[in-house]
């Protein structure tokens, strides 16, 4: 069985619900998380508003990403899903999910999972602040 279980950009809300379906795992004795949260300021100033935009070869990107962490780590199973779109305050905007034998191992693979999905995955984050100004933020940051 794949270990990749679960992969996708989406223009609809994420559950972390069907994440935590598709990483289970009985062979494993660790699953980590990391849920991203839209907050209501960055660098000291107020957002407005948040939208995220994706390259059509996103999702390639991202499996070519998860392919490599499980290849890395012994884990069992693997998601990570990212929003798409307008978003508001306290809305998910990533999901990644890590199954491994051991803890050490899961966040391992949890945290350069979610590192190499930002720095590597092609979605760009568009920030409305309070004062007018705006920044795009995306993959390579």
């Amino acid at each position: 069985m794949d270990v990749i279980r679960l992969l996708g950009i989406r223009d609809t809300p994420l559950s972390v619900d069907e994440v935590l379906a598709a990483v289970g795992d009985h062979a494993a004795g660790g699953t980590t998380f990391f849920v991203g949260t839209v907050r209501e300021q960055d660098h000291g100033k107020p957002v407005t508003r948040l939208s995220y935009s994706a390259h059509p070869s996103a999702e390639a990107e991202l499996r070519q990403v998860a392919e490599k962490i499980a290849g890395d780590f012994p884990v069992t199973a693997l998601a990570a899903v990212h929003r798409v779109g307008d978003l508001e305050l306290g809305d998910i905007a990533v999901i990644v999910a890590v199954a491994a034998p051991h803890r050490d191992e899961a966040f391992g693979a949890s945290r350069r999972l979610i590192d190499d999905l930002k720095a590597q995955v092609p979605i760009w984050k568009h920030q409305v602040f309070a004062d007018g100004e705006t920044e795009w933020v995306g993959a390579g940051e």
